[in-house]
């Protein structure tokens, strides 16, 4: 086990690496330029604070928003990682306090906001500190062709230029078109950069454009269904917050609103109310959810088009983060986009509203397309091999046309062929995926021709694929077992191209709490703790974690240590509560 795997495990709780994470990490620690283009929830972060505990000296972390430092510093505290952050929250005390621990070298990662380049004091503090990385998050608001630049951004190569040693320059975004993605390499000037995107789909979220008659009715409608669930409804204008906040709050529900109208106040506790999970609905314009790192949001609703569609995609982004499933749904009226055109009218500076009008035109192409939903997003950031059917979005699950899935048949069927029958569906799923583990490394799995194969697919989908196989006879389930594969006739006909496999898959709840009375008991102790220490629920644990801890229900220490999340910090402070809840 590498020293990264061992952090990952002792630190953060995780066996493995996600896609594209350890080849990030590596090449920092190689000390090569990095660029990485990641969907929101695929674990950006890690892929700098890793690097930075192995690194000599300490990382900076270029952040344009005070509430994601706060989180971030937060959640590393809570495992053990030194980190601080600077930015116009600290007061003076607090300020002075942090400057002294830095120059006393007490952090590993000090997260700043990019004004703060501009001060002649901090530039002073930075050339006498040993930098081994700077890190760049957002790095799309660089570029006048993302969808948020800001000016600010310009300053920091020159920063980075002018530090007395050059250290190793990370950048990452989540939303970054191939003309944005080059302008990030020119402007931070980064050298010879390891570039990697690991795609921009999010398998766990549905999408769906819908055209009500009515929308306030619509929002009705769709909140008597859930069950005290997070989500977030975007409007485009205060007004918009404003009128929705207050019909919903007549008719008795907890609702929440946050908009640049309110006081500051106001939007913190507001904010912190949704956080802190005393309301779960949040009605807000795009102001709100900018660095807000809340796992378990269930739903994002548009109740107006956003302006681009890499504002949409950032949007949804803030659903899921857990990588349960969760539900997008954009409310479509073609009078919204008169409101658009007027606030890009209005609002966006001269060079740049040409720019804006074809974004905007992009996304209403968007709402009115027939096609996948998930596969224009996907096309729109250029990437390549996009399947045209995702079974998980209104488009596709509206379309009643069975589907030609012979390739993806005959992909695990040859990997059920190269292992010799002898693993049952989850090892398969790992091979086909290209993961990593003990097993895959120790039976030299990850040498057969079918490893990773199917890369580009989700757990759940290869997994509901399969059952449909079963169901349909075209491979068979060896005797005595519940979930090896054995390879029948028409197995073979499929492999031999004599077969075509045409499905119609339909989209089902990823994982599913089997005991909802113990849940509610770890939410209810969860915040607790979150209350006690001060921090926000999803620091504590996420709501994966609270799935698979009910699920699995472990026993014992090491039962409990074997649980996605729980890192060696949370053992030691945590363990012996979740046991003594678990075993009650």
């Amino acid at each position: 086990m590498t020293n990264s795997q061992n952090l990952l495990k002792k630190f953060f709780g995780y066996d493995n690496f996600r896609p594209g994470q350890e080849e990030i990490i590596n090449n920092i620690l190689n000390q090569n330029d990095c660029l990485g283009i990641m969907p929101t929830g695929a674990g950006k972060s890690i892929c700098y604070q890793i690097p930075a505990m192995l690194l000599p000296g300490v990382t900076i972390v270029i952040s344009p928003l005070i509430s994601l430092m706060k989180d971030q510093v937060d959640n590393l505290n809570q495992i053990g990682i030194p980190a601080t952050f600077i930015n116009s929250s600290l007061s003076h005390s607090e300020y002075s306090q942090t400057i002294n621990n830095i120059m006393h070298n007490v952090y590993k990662i000090i997260y700043v906001a990019p004004e703060r380049l501009t001060s002649e004091a901090f530039l002073n503090l930075l050339n006498n500190l040993q930098i081994s990385m700077f890190t760049i998050d957002e790095a799309h608001c660089v570029s006048q062709w993302g969808h948020d630049f800001r000016p600010s951004y310009r300053e920091i190569a020159n920063v980075i230029v002018n530090l007395k040693t050059r250290p190793v320059v990370s950048a990452f975004t989540a939303t970054a078109t191939n003309i944005v993605k080059k302008d990030i390499i020119n402007l931070l000037h980064l050298q010879n950069p390891f570039t990697l995107t690991t795609g921009f789909d999010r398998a766990n979220l549905k999408f769906s454009v819908q055209i009500p008659e009515n929308k306030n009715k619509y929002i009705l409608n769709f909140l008597q269904n859930q069950n005290d669930i997070p989500g977030i409804i975007y409007c485009a204008t205060r007004k918009e917050v404003d009128g929705l906040y207050y019909y919903l709050k007549d008719l008795g529900y907890n609702v929440l609103k946050y908009h640049g109208g309110l006081k500051d106040s106001e939007k913190e506790y507001y904010q912190d109310e949704f956080l802190n999970e005393n309301s779960n609905v949040m009605i807000a314009t795009n102001a709100f959810g900018m660095g807000i790192d809340k796992s378990n949001v269930r739903y994002i609703i548009h109740f107006t088009i956003p302006k681009n569609i890499e504002s949409y995609y950032q949007e949804i982004g803030r659903a899921g983060r857990d990588g349960l499933t969760s539900e997008c749904h954009l409310l479509f009226n073609r009078g919204d986009i008169r409101t658009l055109e007027y606030l890009i009218h209005t609002t966006v500076q001269l060079n740049r509203k040409e720019i804006e009008i074809k974004k905007l035109q992009k996304m209403i192409d968007f709402c009115e397309s027939k096609e996948c939903l998930r596969s224009f997003i996907l096309k729109y950031f250029g990437e390549g091999n996009v399947r045209e059917y995702c079974t998980n979005c209104s488009n596709c699950l509206n379309n009643d046309e069975l589907r030609d899935y012979t390739i993806e048949a005959q992909k695990v069927l040859s990997c059920v062929y190269r292992t010799k029958e002898r693993y049952g569906i989850s090892v398969l799923i790992d091979i086909l995926r290209g993961m990593t583990g003990p097993k895959i490394i120790n039976d030299k799995l990850n040498e057969l021709t079918t490893y990773g194969i199917m890369k580009d697919y989700s757990s759940k989908f290869i997994r509901d694929f399969i059952k449909m196989l079963i169901e349909y006879g075209y491979v068979s389930l060896k005797d005595g077992t519940y979930s090896m594969l054995k390879l029948n006739e028409k197995s073979y006909k499929i492999l031999k191209s004599q077969l075509k496999v045409m499905l119609k898959l339909t989209s089902e709840s990823e994982e599913k709490v089997i005991n909802s009375e113990l849940f509610n008991r770890l939410r209810g102790w969860r915040r607790e703790m979150a209350i006690k220490e001060g921090v926000k629920p999803y620091i504590i644990f996420s709501d994966a974690t609270l799935i698979e801890l009910c699920n699995k229900n472990p026993k014992n220490e090491d039962e409990l240590l074997d649980i996605r999340g729980m890192g060696e910090k949370k053992f030691k402070k945590y363990g012996c509560d979740l046991l003594n809840l678990l075993n009650k």
